[in-house]
């Protein structure tokens, strides 16, 4: 860009600061007289003429660590027991995430699978989760059921 490609609209409706009184703009150039803020350089931010400001006033509340983003749905033994009772035919297809999510039994929002050993097993059965605690992946075994782990 050069001085003779400048718009002089984009140059119209600004005023010039200090440059004399007639300008209308001089002297103080309309920051007053004296004071903290008629100076250069200082910022006062959330300053409240001395009163608490209100982000000291409001408590501190709650901490958002930046691994919630993996969310993982936790469901014991006991739960895949209540579910072989109410759906039989879930014992065909392999039990894993998509499956529970199909049929309602798991929110959607659960990108994750962890089985929990809490409770016990009737049935045989074929697992297939993102991870499982050691007890869970005994008591499944221990009838006779395959355990898949997905990464």
């Amino acid at each position: 860009m050069k001085l003779n490609q400048l718009n002089s609209k984009s140059l119209e409706g600004k005023k010039r600061l200090g440059r004399g009184i007639g300008s209308s703009k001089g002297k103080t150039c309309g920051r007053g007289h004296k004071g903290q803020k008629s100076r250069s350089g200082v910022a006062i931010k959330s300053f409240e003429g001395g009163q608490m400001p209100l982000y000291r006033r409001l408590p501190k509340r709650g901490f958002r660590s930046r691994g919630d983003k993996k969310i993982i749905a936790m469901i014991n033994l006991s739960k895949i027991q209540d579910i072989i009772n109410k759906k039989k035919n879930i014992l065909d297809a392999k039990i894993n995430l998509s499956n529970l999510q199909k049929s309602k039994f798991i929110n959607k929002k659960y990108l994750k699978l962890k089985v929990l050993g809490d409770g016990d097993l009737k049935q045989k059965l074929n697992i297939e989760v993102n991870s499982i605690s050691k007890s869970a992946k005994e008591k499944i075994e221990k009838l006779g059921g395959t355990v898949t782990l997905i990464k």
